[in-house]
């Protein structure tokens, strides 16, 4: 859904980079409750992946594909705060190296992509979560969370295209055409986020934001059947070294942009359909760093998408593992300075 240049006006493209830069602002503070040392490099590992994974469109509908967007992963595994930052670090990379969405409309795309995605993601995800308890719980929520994010971001686009739209579209029409097609790719969404988070509470369950304080706390049962429950849920105990499993981690997220990328789906995403079908994809303009090597993931510099993958990969580890260790450090002198 990475909105290009030329689909919005100037008023409106202004307006929504003010609210990504200070959504991302609050963010930053917010995060500074959400990271320490091991979640820090989670955070730049879990960026990474969604980049990498949003590079493998997969077919929605006839001509139509769609890919993951990644604010309700980000929001479980590391938390919402920490999450709009992975999620801007990522849209930024995009924008800029890649030419995948526009400049103009970077705040259009974090707004919509990132900070929307992760809110709604984030709040679906704490209400079932709230009901059903568990790793089983946990899993469902990931799901409901994700599947409900993308049409939400989606109407959030046709709100902002009927506020400051540059194409005279029935807004409306728009709506039914946007929310449609992304209500499929929010089921594919839905099944990525839950089989990632289910997969990570496997491995390392102390790794996951969400599942933090949801495990049932011990009841105790008395001779004429009163029951006592003691103390509140224990919070899920690290195991073992932190290393290999980012390792791994990266490992995977190098495979999956590396490799699994040749095979992608090349149909247009949800709202280039949309698009080209409701005749406004004639809007777009060119991109600024359109003739970059890496615009299109390679295609115009002539570098195998794989390769592309690869470096962007490593650009969004770098960038986001070093947002998040800086907010973890100031948070780390904040509470030095608290004890002095």
């Amino acid at each position: 859904m990475h909105v290009p240049d030329g689909f919005f006006n100037a008023a409106t493209s202004i307006s929504a980079g003010a609210v990504a830069a200070a959504g991302v602002a609050v963010c930053l503070r917010g995060a500074r409750r959400e990271l320490d040392d091991r979640t820090a490099p989670m955070a730049g590992l879990v960026a990474a992946f969604i980049f990498a994974v949003q590079m493998l469109n997969f077919p929605v509908a006839a001509g139509t594909s769609g890919h993951l967007l990644g604010g309700a992963l980000a929001a479980i595994l590391v938390g919402p705060y920490t999450g709009v930052l992975c999620m801007a670090v990522v849209l930024l990379v995009q924008g800029v190296f890649f030419a995948d969405g526009g400049l103009t409309a970077l705040g259009v795309n974090i707004t919509i992509m990132g900070i929307v995605t992760v809110l709604v993601g984030w709040v679906v995800f704490r209400l079932v979560t709230g009901l059903a308890r568990g790793r089983g719980g946990v899993t469902v929520a990931a799901f409901l969370a994700a599947l409900i994010s993308v049409p939400a971001s989606a109407l959030v686009f046709t709100l902002l295209f009927w506020i400051g739209g540059t194409a005279p579209i029935e807004a409306s029409s728009v709506a039914v055409a946007m929310g449609g097609v992304h209500l499929l790719i929010g089921i594919g969404e839905g099944v990525i986020t839950a089989a990632t988070v289910g997969a990570v509470l496997t491995v390392r369950p102390d790794l996951v934001y969400g599942a933090r304080g949801l495990a049932k706390p011990l009841v105790l049962r008395g001779a004429e059947g009163t029951t006592t429950t003691v103390g509140d849920p224990e919070p899920v105990p690290a195991r073992g070294a932190l290393k290999p499993f980012l390792l791994g981690g990266v490992g995977l997220t190098l495979v999956l942009a590396g490799a699994v990328s040749f095979v992608a789906s090349s149909a247009p995403d949800g709202l280039e359909a949309v698009a080209e079908n409701k005749g406004f994809l004639g809007q777009a303009t060119d991109h600024g760093f359109g003739k970059w090597a890496l615009a299109d993931y390679g295609e115009v510099g002539g570098i195998p998408v794989g390769v592309a993958g690869i470096i962007g990969v490593g650009l969004v580890l770098l960038i986001a593992g070093a947002v998040a260790y800086a907010a973890r450090s100031r948070s780390e002198i904040d509470e030095k300075k608290i004890k002095v």
